[in-house]
């Protein structure tokens, strides 16, 4: 095997559905000031009984399922995260004890928002290496527990959920090279710190960067996949605001791209929201099996990486 490709995708968000609405009742906003401003109508809120193990669990299950594979044909199990609340055991080792996966390489990846991508890209790094044979990549975050619900810049950006991904060996590459890099210097612009830990950010600094900064990397993750944006059947970037996805969309240039929008209905996931997003598609039919998708990620310690990958 000289490759590595998705075999399914899944994902998974709590039941409980928090609109605009409800959140005027909260802070000073309303559905016309957040849609204005970032697009989002709705998004998903866990409870205090859903950890972000559960929330990946979930949406791994559904992966695994879609694959035909059970829980001990995986043995690599990465989960991108920034909402953990312990530091060990790690989220990766709880996902993997709550399937009954038995004996798998476990690791949490901390990118931020492009933590999905990061971890995508490790994956396939290590099956391809021969370090792994099959490998579970989840995105999960619960945003809700480190937001400031009294700040209505940043409360009515966030939401819970998780997707996932399952990776194998395939003679025909399905995951392209990642492009991969941050700007440490503007590290603080996207921050989930102190005690309590609360989630804040620097927003029209994050919006200029990503509208100018972003559209030539992202075409240059094409290039490594051999591709022009043009040549793109989806295009999912991360779900932070519709005000970015938009502009970032026309400027990468994939004029014949299906553009993911769930941000519109579930808000800012960070690291869960690309696979959500991605799965979501897929679930509904927007892609032939073999498309190309450029998966791109980007936002906290203004981190970024992406990859061209071909649909399951």
């Amino acid at each position: 095997m000289n490759g590595s490709r998705i075999a399914a995708v899944g994902h998974y968000q709590p039941a409980k559905v928090l609109t605009n609405e409800d959140l005027a009742e909260l802070v000073d906003t309303s559905d016309e000031w957040i849609r204005s401003r970032v697009g989002i109508r709705t998004r998903h809120i866990a409870g205090p009984d859903e950890p972000v193990d559960e929330l990946a669990a979930h949406a791994a299950a559904k992966a695994l399922a879609a694959a035909g594979l059970t829980p001990s044909d995986i043995d690599l199990v990465l989960v991108a995260t920034s909402t953990a609340v312990d530091r060990s055991p790690n989220m990766a080792a709880r996902v993997a004890n709550r399937l009954g996966i038995p004996s798998p390489a476990a690791m949490d990846i901390n990118v931020v928002c492009a933590g999905f991508t990061h971890a995508l890209a490790t994956a396939d790094h290590a099956v391809r290496a021969g370090a792994a044979t099959r490998a579970l990549v989840i995105g999960a975050d619960k945003m809700s527990d480190v937001a400031d619900w009294s700040d209505r810049t940043t409360c009515v950006l966030v939401g819970d959920g998780a997707g996932a991904a399952v990776v194998e060996a395939s003679d025909e590459p399905g995951i392209g090279p990642v492009l991969w890099g941050s700007v440490p210097e503007m590290g603080n612009a996207v921050r989930i710190e102190g005690t309590p830990s609360r989630f804040a950010q620097e927003g029209q600094s994050v919006y200029r960067w990503a509208t100018t900064q972003l559209p030539a990397i992202a075409r240059k993750a094409c290039e490594r996949a051999g591709l022009a944006p043009e040549d793109l059947a989806g295009l999912v970037l991360h779900q932070a605001n519709l005000r970015i996805i938009e502009p970032l969309a026309e400027k990468i240039g994939a004029v014949n791209a299906v553009v993911a929008r769930d941000v519109v209905e579930s808000g800012n996931t960070s690291a869960a929201s690309i696979p959500l997003a991605f799965s979501k598609l897929v679930e509904r039919g927007e892609f032939s099996k073999g498309d190309p998708v450029l998966l791109f990620g980007f936002g906290g310690n203004l981190s970024y990486a992406g990859q061209v990958v071909r649909c399951p």
